[in-house]
C-alpha cells in the first residue's frame, strides 16, 4: 500500500552519507537525485521508496512527534545490520535488536538518523 516515504533533513551532505551507507548495508540503493538536493532510495522496482529531502516550504526540517518510519526487511541479520550500521554512522538507538512480544511473531530494532527521524528495522514471523 505505502509507496515510498520521505523524511527531511537540515544537512543533507550528512544525510546523504548517512543513507548511501545505511542502506547499502541492506542491499539498497540510490534511485533517482531529488530536485531539493536530497535522494531516494529503493530495492527494487516493485518495492516502496525511502528518501531524504529539503523541506519544499524552504523551513527548517523538524521530526514529527510520534512519527516513525519502517524498513520491512528479509531476516533478522540484515535488520541487526541496519540497527548496527545506524548507530556506527552517529544514529542513537532507540531500542536494539530483539523479539517484541513473543519470540516468533516481530522482530525489529529501533533508531534515530542524524536529524532525529525515528526510523525501524523489523520482520514478522519465526527466524
Amino acid at each position: 500500500m505505502i509507496g515510498y516515504a520521505l523524511v527531511g533533513s537540515n544537512d543533507l551532505p550528512k544525510a546523504l552519507e548517512f543513507y548511501d551507507q545505511l542502506f547499502a548495508a541492506i542491499g539498497a540503493s540510490k534511485v533517482f537525485d531529488h530536485p531539493s538536493g536530497g535522494r531516494v532510495y529503493g530495492a527494487g522496482p516493485d518495492k516502496p521508496m525511502f528518501g531524504v529531502v529539503a523541506p519544499a516550504n524552504g523551513e527548517a526540517a523538524t521530526f514529527g512527534n510520534g512519527t516513525m518510519i519502517s524498513f520491512l526487511l528479509d531476516s533478522i541479520e540484515q535488520i541487526e545490520t541496519m540497527y548496527a550500521k545506524a548507530i556506527a554512522l552517529g544514529g542513537s538507538d532507540e531500542g536494539g535488536p530483539g523479539w517484541r512480544g513473543e519470540p516468533g511473531g516481530f522482530y525489529g530494532a529501533y533508531f534515530r538518523d542524524l536529524d532525529g527521524n525515528k526510523l525501524c528495522a523489523y520482520r514478522v514471523g519465526p527466524a
